[in-house]
């Protein structure tokens, strides 16, 4: 019998993963990871669901308390870049250092299992022509997570089911009701779950950053307001500035060690091209030469096109075809053929 470890939060999603598995004859084992205590998925809540769904299913439970790994590489991560005046990307560095290298692991040294499986909105395809495993999207495109998944490696791919790549979000609560799962009405967890702690992401920074009054200025350096921190602002922000003007205002540039935010009107917003560094080849091998590929720049953003010039150093630059809004260092850049995940790296 094929034997696989699903990674369990609590939620709808990986609640139906692990059902569909059991269903199809897996000898499933529920894993899940103690990342931070509080309400929500991921939290001391979501431990308690995922416990009462192995109950309903009669399969073994594992928690593993991984607060101390995800405080260094997310909280601490977090903080340190948003302290600099940069918006990093949270969901990937997770998934990569915290979630599924160290559940293979777990589940190989452990338990011995070689196969893994989460609920989330994906798939992989393996390509005998290039003997690499492929990232492809979801069927679902309105909750592909293909995104965040960009710095998983060849030996993660290789070894990750993901049951709910080829279905929709619909048919996914339907099965949760058709199991008779306790999570089938679960209400739907924020896309980042320090925010779903914490209530917003100003309020889980504040609790790290001291306030630290600085001024809000123009291109030529002109001051128009004041701010009260600059981890309270993100590259490409025009809400919630706080400055009234005759045209709307973006956030174009924080300057960390003047602690200044510079605001612009939407020509100065727009990025002809950016470098992206910690680039992770994954569907294909590193290109010699420049390919032309769609580029998502964020995760709600939709795919434009772009040309990937390979630099060294696990560096490239990227041309879009025409300047893109909200290019935001830290934030992750991901480049797609149709629907194949081809590379992704962090924006420098």
């Amino acid at each position: 019998m094929n034997k696989v470890v699903v990674g369990l939060s609590g939620g709808v999603d990986s609640s139906v993963a692990a059902a569909t598995l059991h269903r199809q004859g897996y000898e499933v084992v529920g894993l899940t990871l103690w990342l931070m205590k509080g309400k929500g998925q991921c939290c001391s809540d979501g431990m308690i669901d995922a416990a009462r769904l192995c109950e309903e299913l009669a399969i073994p439970h594992h928690v593993v308390d991984s607060r101390e790994v995800f405080q260094k590489y997310i909280v601490d991560y977090l903080v340190e870049g948003y302290g600099a005046g940069i918006t990093p990307l949270p969901c990937s560095q997770c998934n990569k250092t915290v979630k599924f290298a160290p559940m293979l692991s777990y589940a190989r040294k452990e338990l011995g299992i070689e196969q893994i499986a989460t609920g989330h909105y994906a798939r992989v395809n393996y390509d005998s022509q290039t003997d690499r495993h492929q990232l492809l999207r979801a069927i679902d495109r309105t909750k592909d997570q293909s995104y965040f998944l960009y710095d998983l490696n060849q030996d993660v791919l290789a070894h990750v089911v993901f049951p709910l790549g080829e279905q929709t979000k619909v048919e996914t609560r339907q099965m949760a009701t058709e199991f008779g799962l306790h999570t089938a009405e679960k209400p739907e967890s924020q896309d980042l779950c320090l925010i779903e702690a914490h209530g917003s992401m100003q309020t889980f920074l504040d609790k790290y950053l001291a306030p630290k009054t600085g001024d809000i200025i123009d291109p030529d350096g002109i001051v128009l307001g004041q701010h009260e921190g600059i981890h309270h602002y993100t590259i490409g922000q025009r809400k919630g500035i706080g400055i009234a003007a005759a045209h709307p205002l973006y956030v174009i540039g924080i300057d960390a060690i003047k602690n200044q935010v510079i605001v612009g009107d939407r020509h100065h917003a727009q990025n002809p091209d950016c470098i992206v560094k910690q680039i992770n080849w994954v569907s294909i091998a590193e290109p010699t030469a420049p390919i032309h590929a769609e580029v998502q720049i964020r995760y709600r953003s939709p795919a434009v096109g772009a040309t990937i010039v390979p630099l060294e150093g696990d560096r490239a630059k990227i041309v879009f075809d025409e300047p893109q809004l909200s290019v935001t260092p830290g934030q992750a850049a991901v480049w797609y053929n149709g629907d194949i995940l081809l590379g992704g790296g962090v924006i420098e």
